[in-house]
């Protein structure tokens, strides 16, 4: 028989995560396909508390924020095309009212703060190893810091440079031991996002992945409690082909994104998460069911079949939220 693609064995996490547990989610924007998922069977998680980010010093950064619980003010702002932006944050944060950008950035970094505490797993995605520092012509800005986006700003404003290894590794390092520091206990998966980074070129690209795979890896020798999950290789070589990309060939597409969520899966994740994950899977699949004759006979028992099996869930599982679901089975009719 032919083969079209070439499958590997994956390591399995030995620690499986659990509906029970505490998820945070860092990194680029893979982290965020991987984080709906898990949001849509009712893990506990939090995603991207400083937006997308891409390198790892600006992961590193956000993670100390959490760990400091740090409170930006308006120096820690700049004013740039009638808006106010942080160079530590993604855009989704920028406003056109400073006070407004502070309250949001300060509420986001009290929540991560106190929910790091509990977090059991900490699931950091790195996109590239090329970073921005800011120049001598950035006014509102320290020069040499490192840019988490550079909000459409003048091209003259950044130095661009690829990180070493041993650069990553410093970074990562000191992160590792402050967090371990102050969440004892605390887990890391670490995976490389398959998002091809084009805009900086093709062979640069590759030499920013074989930095973070060669730093990454050694974090994961050298410490207990870091895993490591081939996102990238099962795109890159399992995969292999770019109908698994969308049409900008940078991004992987819905099946290559749900064949890496179903492989997640397996490899980290015990049989009885993944039961409970098919049950929540039904009630989903219930709540955004849309009946054709809403007021039959029929469609309300559906409704109470599904009220129950959902009571019964959140009865099971206290730590999971059916609250919208249940509202719904019970009101729809």
């Amino acid at each position: 028989m032919m083969k079209f693609h070439f499958e590997f064995d994956i390591k399995k996490l030995p620690w499986p995560v659990q509906h029970s547990h505490q998820l945070l989610l860092i990194g680029s924007c893979f982290t965020e396909n991987i984080g709906e998922k898990l949001k849509k069977h009712k893990f506990r998680i939090i995603e991207n508390p400083h937006g997308i980010l891409f390198n790892p010093v600006s992961v590193a950064e956000a993670v100390t924020d959490y760990i400091e619980n740090k409170q930006y003010n308006a120096t820690d702002l700049f004013d740039f095309n009638e808006g106010w932006h942080s160079w530590k944050h993604h855009s989704r944060f920028s406003g056109v009212v400073k006070e407004d950008v502070l309250k949001k950035i300060n509420l986001s970094i009290q929540t991560t703060h106190d929910a790091l505490m509990k977090t059991d797993y900490l699931l950091i995605t790195l996109g590239s190893a090329w970073i921005y520092t800011l120049t001598d012509e950035v006014v509102q800005g320290k020069a040499g810091a490192v840019a988490a986006n550079n909000h459409k700003a003048p091209a003259g404003w950044f130095r661009k440079k690829l990180m070493l290894a041993e650069e990553v590794l410093h970074v990562l390092d000191n992160m590792i031991h402050r967090l371990f520091f102050f969440s004892p206990g605390i887990k890391i998966i670490f995976t490389i996002s398959p998002v091809r980074h084009l805009r900086e070129g093709v062979v640069e690209n590759n030499r920013s992945k074989a930095v973070l795979i060669q730093a990454v890896h050694h974090l994961v020798d050298k410490f207990e409690g870091l895993y490591y999950f081939p996102s990238y290789e099962l795109v890159i070589d399992d995969l292999r082909d770019y109908r698994f990309y969308a049409e900008d060939l940078v991004h992987p597409n819905y099946a290559a994104t749900e064949y890496v969520w179903n492989k997640f899966v397996q490899a980290c994740m015990d049989e009885s998460t993944r039961k409970l994950m098919e049950e929540i899977h039904a009630v989903h699949l219930a709540h955004k069911h849309r009946a054709f004759n809403p007021s039959s006979s029929l469609h309300k028992k559906f409704l109470t079949s599904f009220y129950k099996k959902t009571l019964r869930l959140q009865q099971q599982h206290p730590y999971l939220d059916f609250s919208e679901e249940l509202l719904f089975f019970k009101n729809a009719d």
